[in-house]
């Protein structure tokens, strides 16, 4: 099930004329567009309260914080542009009405089409000019041979194998020297300083007159310029970290163009697609699922902590029911009753991108109803110390009401325990969904994951030769994703655990 966005404009004719393309807005589409609206009104919000906005100054302090938040920006570029779905329009039509094709595609999708398209014929390692595995082949003979076929677009353009090394070393060199380029400009670019208001004259800083061409380029360029490089020497880790990620993206990007970097799998697609794809599956798994848990473990544990008594009790006793079941055994059953219920409905969806979809949806609300029970209790635990403190005692005895009490008093203060619970448990989730995935619970077998890639490379380990690559770029990938996320979520802890400020 999805939204489509009609794309047909009317012309001064009065005739209707159709797009190439017609939006398509998936369930997961919606809910990384709310939590996106989300986040951009907590920053407004955060930004207006000195006392809010204190605790990430801390956090843009730490170099190992923002060295990690580049790499996840990148993570979330990547499934932000995977998010924007669409359909192209087929050739023919149907009564003057024009036919769009069931596949499903992204903006992601048209970024990288040469990796999406470029597929082979079976599993060829990375870099390679011919297939894995040898084929029965006619020679200039006439005689019939095993000889390892050349690929169809993998290192096309080499007539001879030879020079296949000196080729990767000069592509890569030269999108490494481009990468540099791009990343200098960019840190040249954010390093210019604004212009500042002439308090004296009344005019910004660039267009106080001078005399003399060399001295107004100085002034109004070069001088500035090489100020806010010098003041790029406090953030040298995030600089390095620039140059060297934009030196790997240029080098890549431009030997894909010409080789299957990380090569292919058992039907011929690229691994660095598919590894990229994997991203946005990712990243909905840890993200969305917090739509589930946050109101859930919010509610009951303040509820559980504030009212005690009766409410206290019985909230006690539904997550501890649910703590004592093995999650993975409830998340596998919850996931077989919802298939089941997707495979007897298909007419529910219009392609299997929607069905994969929803698969995918359902996964998070299952994972977002059996992980809300840590944060629970951490939040009951603190609502209970806060529920003694003398401001709230002072609130009840003045006649407060308890919803007040909680919405100005208990909530703001448990705010920290939430964003660092939220953080930290991202990377669990991620690494949740390719293990439900490889044990088949997870997500939708045509839906690209980290999950299914290491579930499809369990018996390609096993085969001889060995297929290695596909199962070591997704634990690569994954190992970035999950590294960069706890890497800032101790910097987070320790921005906002206020035991800690207080040992500084």
């Amino acid at each position: 099930m999805f939204i489509l966005l009609d794309s047909r404009l009317r012309g001064n004719d009065g005739t209707e004329c159709f797009m190439n393309f017609i939006p398509v807005i998936l369930w997961s589409d919606a809910l990384v567009f709310l939590l996106i609206a989300a986040c951009i009104i907590a920053t407004l919000y955060v930004r207006k309260r000195e006392h809010l906005l204190l605790p990430w100054r801390r956090v843009a302090q730490s170099s190992m914080a923002m060295v990690s938040l580049l790499v996840l920006s990148l993570f979330l570029l990547v499934g932000l542009l995977d998010t924007l779905h669409f359909r192209v329009a087929l050739p023919q039509s149907n009564n003057g009405e024009k036919v769009y094709s069931p596949e499903v595609l992204s903006v992601f999708d048209k970024v990288v089409e040469p990796l999406r398209t470029h597929t082979e014929k079976t599993y060829s390692a990375p870099f390679a000019l011919t297939l894995y595995a040898k084929e029965s082949m006619t020679n200039a003979q006439g005689n019939i041979v095993r000889e390892y076929p050349r690929l169809r677009f993998g290192g096309v353009h080499l007539a001879d194998e030879a020079a296949r090394d000196g080729d990767v070393v000069k592509r890569a060199a030269v999108g490494g020297a481009l990468g540099v380029i791009v990343g200098m400009l960019f840190l040249g670019i954010s390093s210019f300083p604004r212009k500042r208001e002439n308090k004296a004259g009344g005019r910004s800083f660039e267009e106080r007159p001078s005399s003399g061409v060399i001295k107004n380029a100085l002034l109004n360029g070069w001088i500035p310029a090489f100020a806010g490089m010098t003041a790029l020497k406090e953030h040298r880790a995030i600089v390095i970290a620039l140059l060297v990620i934009t030196t790997l993206i240029g080098a890549i990007a431009n030997l894909s163009t010409a080789y299957h970097v990380l090569g292919t799998d058992k039907v011929g697609a690229d691994v660095l697609y598919l590894s990229l794809k994997s991203i946005r599956t990712g990243l909905i798994i840890g993200t969305v699922t917090t739509l589930v848990t946050l109101p859930l473990a919010l509610f009951l544990g303040v509820a559980a902590g504030y009212f005690r008594g009766w409410v206290d009790d019985v909230i006690q006793y539904v997550y501890t029911v649910l703590s004592s079941i093995p999650s993975v055994l409830l998340i596998a059953a919850a996931v077989l009753m919802m298939q089941v219920t997707i495979d007897t409905h298909p007419e529910w969806f219009e392609t299997s991108a929607a069905r994969a979809d929803m698969r995918l949806v359902a996964l998070c609300l299952i994972l977002g109803l059996t992980s809300w029970t840590g944060l629970c209790r951490l939040l009951r635990g603190e609502t209970l110390k806060l529920r003694e403190m003398e401001y709230i005692q002072a609130a009840q005895s003045f006649g407060v009401s308890s919803m007040r009490i909680l919405t100005r008093h208990i909530m703001p203060n448990v705010m920290h325990i939430i964003l660092i619970a939220l953080v930290m448990d991202f990377s669990g989730l991620v690494l949740a969904e390719a293990v439900l995935s490889y044990v088949g619970v997870g997500v939708d077998p045509s839906m690209i994951s980290f999950g299914t890639m290491i579930n499809g490379a369990r018996l390609e380990m096993g085969r001889e030769p060995m297929v290695w690559w596909a199962l070591a770029a997704a634990f690569s990938f994954m190992l970035v994703l999950v590294l960069a996320a706890n890497l800032f979520a101790d910097a987070v802890r320790d921005a906002f655990d206020p035991r800690l400020n207080r040992s500084h």
